[in-house]
């Protein structure tokens, strides 16, 4: 069984902590600035919420409620332990394994670091969810289900049976879409909101991927020079 090494924990901080203090500041960044010198922004956003407000109907109300639970914090741990639980029975891999739980931790810490610094007001239509104790800038709900599923379409590279590499990766890819439409239309977040919550969950998506596959590299080429040295 393929467990993390001193040299697997040195490169997550290298090759995935590191440059996640890059995308926090550059998140930081562009919040300043919506907040800040582009703040006439806001106004062309709010009429993007009001016209999804004014068209809201009961059957899409429940449609995108379902589809706005799917980025809540406890569905997401829930489905991210029992999918990294699932990968370590069938891999036997620790580090495969845990790629899913790196990605939405390094998200849920870039995230909250943000609205600490960033404390952006949600738009000015009627909520449908109830509101979180943290700032509209990012959106959590869709960077942490863009963070999660996107991690599982990568994983799903190694699915060996075609239609079901096809149908996982698209379902993966689909579901932070649906949260991404649902939180607009609930008039929870800004169009830079959600765009934004994108961002952050596809670049710690890939971050921990490539740490992954770094780590794969790695102890792929110990064990050839182990190999070469008993021959």
């Amino acid at each position: 069984m393929a467990r993390p090494h001193r040299e697997d924990l040195t490169g997550l901080v290298a090759r995935a902590i590191a440059p996640g203090v890059v995308v926090w500041a550059a998140i930081v960044g562009i919040g300043l600035l919506i907040s800040g010198p582009l703040g006439g922004l806001a106004k062309d956003e709010e009429a993007v919420n009001e016209s999804l407000a004014a068209g809201r109907t009961p059957t899409w109300n429940t449609v995108t409620m379902v589809w706005s639970l799917i980025g809540n914090t406890e569905y997401v741990i829930a489905v991210c332990v029992l999918v990294s639980l699932v990968l370590l029975w069938r891999t036997r891999d620790w580090v495969f394994s845990i790629v899913p739980v790196v990605a939405i931790s390094l998200q849920s810490t870039i995230f909250v670091l943000a609205t600490l610094v960033v404390g952006r007001q949600r738009p000015t239509v009627p909520h449908l969810d109830p509101a979180p104790p943290t700032s509209s800038y990012p959106s959590g709900h869709v960077g942490a289900s863009t963070a999660l599923y996107l991690t599982f379409a990568l994983l799903a590279a190694r699915i060996e049976r075609t239609w079901l590499r096809v149908l996982t990766t698209v379902v993966c890819l689909a579901l932070p879409l649906l949260v991404t439409y649902a939180r607009l239309y609930r008039g929870m977040h800004h169009v830079t909101d959600v765009t934004v919550g994108l961002l952050n969950g596809i670049a710690c998506a890939l971050l921990a991927w490539g740490w992954w596959r770094w780590s794969a590299r790695r102890r792929s080429s110990v064990d050839q020079r182990a190999e070469a040295a008993v021959s």
